[in-house]
Order: C-alpha cells, then sequence, then structure tokens
C-alpha cells in the first residue's frame, strides 16, 4: 500500500467518529478555544483533549498560543486536506463585518477580499482603530488586485445581530464578548514584521478563509 493510501486511510479513520467530523466542520470556518469548542459540543476537558489530540496526530489541526492572551489556546484546522476529504461548511446568511484591534490591515483586507471574491459589500472596523491603513497593507492589497486607497480605520459601535461577525485577531476577539455565532480566524498582525512576504502571506490565507466561508 502506498503512503498516499495510507495517508488517506488514516484521515478517514480519524473522521469516522461523527463527533471528530462535526469539529473538523465547524472548525473550516472558525478557530475556536478548547473552551469554546467544550461549551459548542457539551464535552468534558478529558473527552475533547482526545478527540483533538486522535485529529492533532493525523494532521488535521493545529493548536497554538494566543498572539493576544498568552495563557489561552487556540485550535485551528489545518486546510490542505479539505478539497480531498470533501469537508463540507455552511455559509451562514447576512452582511459581514471583520474586526481587528487597529482596522489597518487584516479587518481591511478581509473586507477587500471578500467583497471582491463575492460581489457583495462588507464592513471593516477596529477596537482600537490606527489614524490610518498601513502602508503596507495597501501595497499588498494593490499586489493582489485589490484597492484600499480609500480606506481609513473606523471605531467599533454596536453590532447588528444580523451581521456576519469575523474577528480576525486574537486581541480584539478576546476583549470583546463574542456571541456563539460569531467566528474567529486567528490571524498574526503582519505589521508586526512589516516585510512585503509577510503581508502577501496574510492576504494569501485570508483569501483561502474567505472562500471558505463563501463556498
Amino acid at each position: 500500500m502506498d503512503t498516499i493510501t495510507q495517508r488517506r486511510a488514516a484521515l478517514h479513520a480519524a473522521l469516522g467518529e461523527p463527533l471528530r467530523l462535526a469539529l473538523v466542520e465547524d472548525l473550516a470556518l472558525t478557530d475556536r478555544s478548547p473552551k469554546e469548542l467544550g461549551e459548542r459540543f457539551g464535552l468534558a476537558t478529558n473527552l475533547l483533549a482526545h478527540h483533538l489530540e486522535v485529529l492533532e496526530s493525523v494532521g488535521l489541526i493545529d493548536r497554538f498560543v494566543s498572539a493576544g492572551d498568552k495563557r489561552r489556546r487556540y485550535v485551528r484546522l489545518v486546510r490542505e486536506p479539505l478539497g480531498e476529504l470533501g469537508i463540507r461548511s455552511v455559509r451562514p446568511a447576512g452582511r459581514v463585518l471583520f474586526v481587528c484591534s487597529h482596522n489597518s490591515a487584516r479587518s481591511q483586507l478581509a473586507a477587500a477580499l471578500w467583497s471582491d471574491r463575492t460581489g457583495e459589500t462588507a464592513s471593516s472596523a477596529g477596537t482600537h482603530p490606527a489614524t490610518q491603513v498601513h502602508p503596507g497593507a495597501v501595497c499588498a492589497a494593490e499586489r493582489a488586485g485589490l484597492d484600499l486607497g480609500d480606506a481609513s480605520p473606523c471605531l467599533l459601535g454596536d453590532i447588528d445581530d444580523a451581521l456576519i461577525v469575523v474577528t480576525v485577531c486574537d486581541r480584539a476577539h478576546e476583549e470583546l464578548d463574542p456571541q456563539p455565532s460569531w467566528l474567529h480566524w486567528s490571524i498574526a498582525d503582519p505589521a508586526i514584521v512589516g516585510t512585503d512576504e509577510v503581508f502577501d502571506a496574510v492576504v494569501a490565507e485570508l483569501d483561502s478563509r474567505v472562500l471558505t466561508l463563501c463556498a
């Protein structure tokens, strides 16, 4: 039996448990902390840990420390096997609001990508907005065929219950009181490093997430 076949068999075996399949389908749309997963699926801590260990052992999830509250951890789906395994996700209905701390890079890029990929308007806001959109984000948008020339950061106000809220940084997710319907994408702040390569990598990651959500 060849290596690829063995790999696919291991993935399918891990997802043969309906609960693990449900976890993966949920993580196809959003990153979650173990606490959030436990509450969402009604799982005791030890049982959830077991299922996450099985998924991690076959390379389907990644567990990592929050970039905001360093005491918190998140679970993220490794997205490459999704097409091969036929993992489905259900897009929520409604207008999309992307939120990050400064509304100067990640949330602006996510909103621009959403509008470009779907033809639908998306909005963005920040919990602590900067004075301007980061020049690195503007340049990365241009390289991706997007336009942030007229964008400017704005303060997050009251959130309409009809909105699909997507937090795209850990700090914003942790300082807000996220509703169960909100989505979270744990994207590192490209401004910390500031290179073109890092900004382009964030655009690529956001694009992958947007395409999954709007599929």
